[in-house]
């Protein structure tokens, strides 16, 4: 849980883990809320430390992967897709629910910050995760904090 209920710290955490996955080797799906979400998280990953380059670009097809390790993605963009269609390493999700691709994923993210319906959400998706057979771990982050 990040000790910070602003949705840019959110973002800023999102977009520090999805470089360490990158610089990992790792296929990294970001999922977002919606679409506004999404330009707003595609800005960031451009401009949220003066030294990262994270190669990123919104979902559209599974081929992308072997060209941008990291993909953004929303339910109901027209032109963006909710998830991927192939396996990949790390879905970082932002979204209110999970997608049903979550599967796809080798490691499921999520970052739930102290806004309080955020936070209740965060805590149906854990339940959820527990359902389907999945052993989530929780970490604190203080404010300006992560990796």
């Amino acid at each position: 849980m990040l000790a910070d209920a602003d949705e840019r710290a959110r973002f800023r955490l999102a977009c520090r883990l999805a470089e360490k996955a990158y610089l990992a080797g790792q296929r990294v799906f970001v999922r977002v809320q919606d679409a506004t979400e999404l330009a707003s998280l595609d800005e960031l990953l451009w401009s949220f430390a003066d030294r990262s380059f994270v190669p990123h670009e919104a979902y559209r097809d599974p081929r992308q992967w072997q060209e941008t390790p990291v993909l953004l993605g929303c339910p109901g963009a027209p032109d963006c897709h909710d998830a991927p269609d192939s396996d990949y390493d790390v879905l970082l999700n932002l979204a209110a629910d999970i997608p049903a691709a979550a599967a796809r994923a080798a490691r499921i993210i999520e970052i739930v910050d102290t806004d309080e319906q955020r936070r209740l959400g965060g805590r149906a998706r854990f339940r959820a995760y527990r359902d389907r057979g999945l052993n989530p771990q929780t970490h604190h982050i203080a404010a300006g904090q992560g990796p």
